[in-house]
């Protein structure tokens, strides 16, 4: 599966939060590609999007919606001659996700809290763009302020979102645990031999206990420290 992640964000280059998530996203199946207000040649764009799989819009949540720079690409590179199902029909089976970075709590987000609305509802627009174009609407990824997470929350963010970007189905348990046991088999093929051992035995242990999904995802970020460091 190939994944093209647009990004929409008027200051990427100053935001901590798209820098953390390109470093994220550096992964063979994955394209990042961010969008600027410069003109845009349409060709090549229509062109990146008829070669993914799963397309990903990724911006700030800019007053309940994205961020000019993003709708200006949106309008210009959907055109109903490439886009409308009853016309070329290109996007017609590709997933279409949102993941959309909050300045203010996620738990504001639902009836009865300061926003009222929830996110889900606020993407509504986005959901209608992928039932006219008979896409398939991904759950929204959700960076709940980036600024104020943990470490360890950093870490849960960073496999989780790894996860959005590449495991294929994003709704079932199975799907989940093989793509944990998958990347954990990456990293292991990346240690010295004196490591691999070890390690392929928390391995086989953990794959005999897949319901314990926490387990899996600390070894994997064991396993990722140990590379950084």
């Amino acid at each position: 599966m190939k994944t093209l992640v647009i990004i929409g964000h008027p200051e990427l280059p100053d935001s901590s939060t798209q820098q953390f998530l390109k470093r994220a996203a550096e992964l063979p199946s994955v394209t990042w590609h961010p969008v600027t207000a410069e003109p845009l040649n349409i060709t090549a764009e229509q062109r990146l999007l008829r070669q993914a799989d799963r397309i990903i819009l990724q911006f700030p949540l800019y007053w309940y919606s994205a961020p000019a720079v993003l709708k200006n690409w949106l309008d210009q590179v959907l055109t109903r001659q490439f886009a409308y199902p009853e016309a070329a029909g290109a996007l017609v089976g590709k997933e279409l996700g949102i993941a959309v970075s909050l300045g203010s709590p996620a738990r504001n987000f639902k009836a009865g809290a300061p926003e009222h609305f929830s996110v889900s509802q606020i993407m509504t627009p986005f959901q209608a763009l992928a039932h006219k174009l008979k896409m398939v609407f991904l759950p929204t990824f959700v960076i709940d302020q980036f600024g104020y997470q943990t470490d360890a929350e950093k870490a849960k963010l960073l496999i989780n979102y790894q996860r959005y970007l590449t495991q294929g189905d994003l709704d079932h348990f199975e799907a989940q645990a093989d793509w944990l046991t998958t990347q954990f088999q990456s990293l292991i093929a990346q240690k010295p031999s004196e490591q691999k051992q070890q390690l392929t035995l928390i391995l086989e242990q953990l794959k005999n206990n897949q319901a314990d999904l926490n387990d899996l995802k600390t070894n994997l970020k064991m396993i990722q420290n140990m590379e950084d460091s």
